[in-house]
């Protein structure tokens, strides 16, 4: 059995390396395919009719004028009478036209009676909501009264994190051909193994009947991992066309509505402290949503990383809104969780008159790697300059530009997920690795690639890769930043185990056992004797007629020493506000991020930058704005819905920390953690700037100015 560890740091050719995306070249020329962009023969396009309505029953649908429409081939009803809508654009009916512009007209068309009932959207306020609150208990650890009586400071907030929509750049949806029999299924997707057995189960059809096919995927940051209304839709009108392919893409607006959202948090915290900055006590009231099923949080989180806090008292109320449910969204709930924890940190720091670089590694032993999170707070602050830059809350001098510093957390898992690689060598020498993977833009074709040409000791191009079919091996969808850490466990282990039997083949010729040979540079050859070599394609044709073709898997249930998970990471934001205008300039983001095994730096580090530019939008200026009285979302357009364009980012500094100790824990995924940190440490760093608060994010202008009125009053 081959050694399947990661190869010594020292040993490695290809791992490690910043090599650029494979496909790069194909995605900045424009010849990439996505599913949005695909246009087969004879297809049809697809629309929706959502409700207006953000709660309401149907009493009647008339499709007729819809069918008589010339270019409509198919009409179906979703919401039949007697259905009540729970969210305004609630799918309500679909059409189906060989042109998009008919299909919308179509659409138009349809007449729905509507007996329109009470809605609730808005929850910031938690005395407004009603029944719609559902408190899920109270967890105490500890004698939290006694520590807030004997505390030498006590310090108090309120502070919320609203409602964000996904808004990837492609917009859920798929392109699909049924003929009721066989499909073929170009969806958008995290998950090109799992989503063909999930739209099969909607339609009640054998999963062997769905072939899924994607090349590439334009961002699902956790919202797509199901097939949805929308797919079994799409599907339905296929076959109700007589089997045409049916592309049905939402619209921007329908997108950003229903496609899925990340929870809001919202709550009052209150800490304890002795004179020396040890926290003694946390307590917290806080409430969220993600629409209508509401928005659970797991107590344990709460202090965030410092969860060892003696004395702890944690009550949390989910509220369910007419709005369309949460979806998982890049580190479920951490974002909110470490925003909320940070700054409540912050100003005890500043309660107690205390530098909060001091007062965040004072209380490291209340995380569980405190070693790490000190280190890293010292690597963070001389990156930013935090001796120099860094001055007492408000105190930044004259003149109505004010700088501060602020610092963020974050904690993640990210070990592998499970997956399977079929390594299949070729007499001529050609090596083919498949998987039924998915690459949503973060370069996993180009780690898999590095770690099977490591294995073989062959250049990268010497290995075709396979991934997006659902007809190859089967991996698990992309979440939790465990693609990474699965894919390239089971890529390892498939091409070892089929150099094992190239091994095989060829040890006859080198007159030495299979296990004193090695792949180096493409040649075997023995170990210790290099001058014994065969060149790669010589020892291949020792297959003769035969193929090697060996499977490899990754389980994480399994201890395998492969990857262990379980990283930490902190962030330093420095900002500039004008006082004046209330605007927020970032200057600088420092990332200092445990890591684990590196397959590939470049694409780490993009992650990394990728992770706080989306954070960032969060901090400064994007939030999901719900109408009272009509129960609709206003911000419906990318124009309204505001994200960060390249002047807002400022320069993203990046220290992954790359050792022997973390490399030897193996692959750990860098979708999630560098995300964590990014809005508490914008927040506190407008906090130092100006000497108060904002405590709602994002904190855009109106917000900077309120806070700066409040601070004169």
């Amino acid at each position: 059995m081959p050694d399947y560890k990661w190869p010594p740091m020292d040993k490695r050719r290809l791992i490690g390396k910043p090599i650029s995306r494979l496909d790069g070249a194909e995605k900045a020329s424009g010849r990439a395919k996505y599913s949005s962009d695909l246009n087969l023969p004879g297809m049809l396009f697809g629309a929706l009719l959502t409700s207006p309505h953000a709660h309401a029953r149907v009493r009647s649908i008339d499709t007729s004028e819809a069918e008589k429409t010339a270019g409509v081939k198919a009409v179906r009803v979703i919401a039949t009478p007697g259905t009540e809508i729970r969210w305004a654009g609630a799918e309500v009916a679909a059409v189906a036209a060989t042109k998009e512009e008919i299909a919308r007209d179509a659409v138009r068309k349809i007449k729905v009676d509507y007996e329109v009932l009470p809605h609730v959207v808005r929850e910031d306020k938690l005395s407004e909501v009603g029944t719609r609150a559902k408190p899920a208990g109270e967890t105490v650890s500890g004698d939290p009264d006694a520590a807030f009586k004997e505390a030498d400071v006590v310090s108090e907030g309120e502070y919320g994190i609203p409602v964000l929509a996904h808004c990837c750049m492609e917009p859920h949806g798929q392109v699909i051909a049924w003929d009721g029999k066989q499909m073929t299924y170009y969806p958008t997707t995290q998950g090109v193994s799992a989503i063909g057995p999930d739209l099969a189960k909607t339609l009640e059809i054998p999963a062997t009947s769905v072939h899924v096919q994607q090349q590439h995927m334009g961002g699902g940051f956790g919202s797509k991992f199901q097939s949805d209304l929308w797919g079994a839709e799409c599907a339905r009108l296929s076959r109700a066309s007589g089997g045409s392919p049916v592309k049905l893409f939402l619209d921007r607006a329908t997108d950003l509505v229903i496609a899925g959202v990340r929870p809001s948090l919202w709550g009052k915290v209150k800490l304890a402290a002795k004179k020396d900055g040890t926290i003694t006590a946390w307590q917290s009231e806080t409430w969220s949503t993600g629409g209508f099923g509401g928005g659970g949080l797991n107590a344990d989180l709460f202090p965030y990383v410092y969860r060892e806090v003696p004395n702890r008292r944690i009550q949390h109320t989910a509220v369910s809104l007419n709005a369309a449910s949460q979806r998982a969204w890049r580190a479920p709930m951490h974002p909110q969780v470490s925003f909320i924890t940070a700054v409540a940190m912050e100003d005890m720091a500043a309660s107690l008159k205390m530098d909060p670089l001091e007062l965040f590694s004072k209380n490291a032993n209340y995380t569980a790697r405190a070693e790490v999170y000190r280190a890293q707070l010292k690597k963070a602050a001389e990156l930013a300059g935090w001796s120099k830059l860094w001055h007492a809350r408000g105190d930044s001098g004259k003149g109505p530009i004010k700088r501060g510093l602020g610092i963020g957390i974050s904690t993640w898992g990210g070990a592998g997920h499970a997956s399977q690689c079929r390594t299949t060598i070729h007499p001529d020498g050609s090596v083919v690795v498949e998987l039924g993977t998915q690459d949503l833009g973060t370069g996993t074709r180009t780690v898999i690639t590095q770690v099977a040409a490591e294995s073989l000791g062959l250049p990268i191009n010497a290995i075709k890769l396979n991934i997006g079919d659902n007809k190859y091996p089967p991996s698990n969808p992309s979440g939790g930043s465990t693609t990474v850490g699965g894919v390239c466990s089971s890529t390892r282990k498939s091409a070892l185990n089929a150099l094992e039997k190239l091994f095989a083949a060829v040890a006859p010729a080198l007159g030495a056992p299979v296990d004193q040979l090695e792949a180096v540079d493409g040649k075997i050859q023995v170990k210790g004797n290099p001058a014994k070599n065969i060149a790669w394609k010589a020892a291949c044709q020792k297959l003769g007629m035969q193929t090697i073709s060996e499977m490899g898997a990754n389980d994480p249930r399994a201890t395998l020493g492969l990857n262990t998970g379980g990283v930490g990471g902190i962030q330093i934001a420095d900002v500039s506000v004008d006082v004046e205008t209330g605007v927020v300039k970032l200057n600088r983001i420092v990332i200092v991020q445990d890591c684990g095994l590196i397959v590939n730096p470049k694409t780490s580090e993009s992650q990394c930058f990728g992770a706080a530019t989306m954070a960032l939008c969060g901090a400064l200026m994007e939030e999901r704005v719900m109408d009272r009285v009509t129960g609709r979302m206003l911000n419906t357009g990318l124009d309204f819905y505001k994200l960060a364009g390249i002047s807002d980012i400022g320069n993203i500094i990046v220290h992954l920390d790359i050792s022997p100790e973390h490399d030897a824990r193996g692959i750990i995924g860098l979708g999630e953690p560098p995300v964590n940190p990014t809005i508490g440490a914008i927040s506190n760093a407008v906090a130092n700037a100006i000497g108060v608060r904002v405590p709602t994010v994002p904190m855009t202008p109106d917000r900077v100015l309120a806070a700066l009125e409040r601070r004169k009053a």
